[in-house]
């Protein structure tokens, strides 16, 4: 017996004790989730496609982890215009298992498995108080935001354009990192080497790459559109 599942905009042939790979479903390692869009099922010499005979079939799953697939680079460049772009995307992933292909609307039994320790630290830190539950969400959100963005992308920060990252990626900074650890002294220094003509104290990088590290939006406004719109320009 198979059958066919949508989830995630695609579409997989499953059986029972296969393991597939699908966009991100929320839940933990262990935990049973449920696929009630069936598109057909077919039982030895038997195939079902009347849309009311799927609708009482369930396919049931165990998550077996969450993951990422390979980081995907995005690089835009508009020709005489000074002007690229270059980031990483990986996607969010989960690997589950079938474990069942429940019909005449049979409904599997809703297990949950352990929360990860990095869950359990977060859920742990919420009963601190409110000033910790309202400052939570505001971490995990800047988290997420500086994550979405490369660190190596040193034309984020504004005042660096092509030449300048040329400049500094052969100095050796290739990161937002390298720039936000700089004391006055490294500033002075990088100037005169690499003859910025104080842009870098007059754009504040230091400044510009912490804020990025935090996870606030590019300064230039561009960027920011850039940024909020997913798309280049």
């Amino acid at each position: 017996m198979f059958a066919v599942i949508k989830t995630g905009g695609k579409q997989f042939r499953v059986t029972a004790n296969d393991r597939i790979t699908t966009a991100k479903i929320e839940g933990n390692p262990g935990d049973t989730v449920a696929f009630g869009t069936v598109l057909m099922l077919t039982d030895g010499e038997k195939t079902t496609l009347d849309a009311k005979a799927l609708s009482e079939i369930t396919v049931a799953a165990e998550i077996v982890e969450q993951a990422r697939g390979e980081k995907v680079i995005a690089f835009k460049k508009r020709r005489r215009q000074n002007s690229k772009r270059k980031r990483g995307f990986r996607a969010e992933l989960t690997v589950i298992r079938i474990t069942d292909i429940l019909t005449g609307g049979k409904k599997p039994e809703m297990k949950k498995g352990e929360a990860s320790p990095v869950a359990l630290k977060a859920a742990s830190s919420e009963t601190n108080g409110k000033a910790t539950a309202k400052a939570a969400p505001k971490a995990a959100k800047a988290a997420a935001a500086a994550e979405a963005l490369d660190a190596s992308n040193l034309s984020l920060i504004s005042g660096v354009g092509p030449t300048i990252e040329k400049k500094l990626r052969a100095a050796g900074i290739t990161s937002w990192n390298d720039i936000a650890s700089w004391s006055e002294a490294d500033i002075a220094k990088w100037d005169e080497e690499l003859k910025l003509r104080g842009r870098a104290t007059r754009e504040e990088w230091v400044e510009q790459a912490k804020e990025l590290l935090a996870g606030k939006p590019p300064r230039a406004k561009a960027d920011q559109a850039e940024q909020a719109s997913g798309e280049d320009y």
